[in-house]
């Protein structure tokens, strides 16, 4: 596979996920920043290697062959991550494009020393589930915060949004990985919610409680 391959197997099986069902070439186009025309013809490209399956008005999803391609993709970028943030002290929101580039590496005896080397560890330093080498992702219970309700408590686990601004706007307002919260009300007018953080008390807009990960 080319790193443009690559990246599309990667961007299909993230959309497959969230949208549990079929990625359009629309939303695929939009992920990666492309032309609709330039999506149809790595499609077609990608299914003559039998990893996506295409379905006419429905969009596209992986093959098993597909699904297990892409989880080692992922499983390489969450550990580079994991690497970059815990050894070469790297912040949250630093990584992400690094690790983009580092996720190509073909070396699969590298990928299993390094897993053994950070002692196999399950998330990476966004809270998402680090696949195993079969590809198996450990199933984590999670919340957003945008569900809980008044006097609700509960620990960040991850974000929905990993982009740079986001993290860095997180840190901003001292939370990250392993914050308690509580919410103190939720603002019926915009869903924007009044919270605590370290005793103190926190606004945040509707979009940034839709974006946070907590465990209960």
């Amino acid at each position: 596979m080319t790193y443009s391959e690559e990246d599309y197997i990667k961007a299909i099986y993230h959309l497959s996920k969230d949208l549990k069902s079929f990625a359009s070439t629309s939303d695929i186009a939009a992920q990666l920043d492309t032309k609709a025309s330039s999506v149809t013809d790595m499609i077609q490209k990608l299914s003559d290697k039998k990893v996506v399956h295409y379905k006419k008005y429905q969009g596209v999803r992986l093959t098993e062959k597909g699904e297990i391609y892409a989880a080692s993709i992922v499983r390489k970028h969450r550990l580079w991550e994991y690497f970059l943030v815990e050894k070469l002290n790297f912040s949250w929101d630093e990584v992400h494009d690094v690790a983009e580039e580092l996720e190509h590496i073909k070396s699969e005896k590298l990928i299993e020393r390094l897993d053994v080397f950070l002692g196999f560890p399950k998330m990476d330093p966004h809270g998402d589930p680090i696949p195993d080498q079969h590809g198996q992702i450990p199933d984590i219970k999670k919340i957003l915060l945008s569900a809980m309700k008044d006097e609700q408590r509960g620990i960040v686990i991850g974000v929905k949004d990993s982009s740079s601004k986001f993290l860095r706007y997180l840190d901003k307002l001292n939370i990250a990985l392993g914050t308690e919260i509580k919410v103190l009300e939720k603002e019926a007018f915009d869903n924007s919610m009044a919270i605590v953080i370290d005793h103190k008390t926190v606004h945040i807009s509707a979009i940034t409680a839709a974006n946070i990960y907590i465990k209960t």
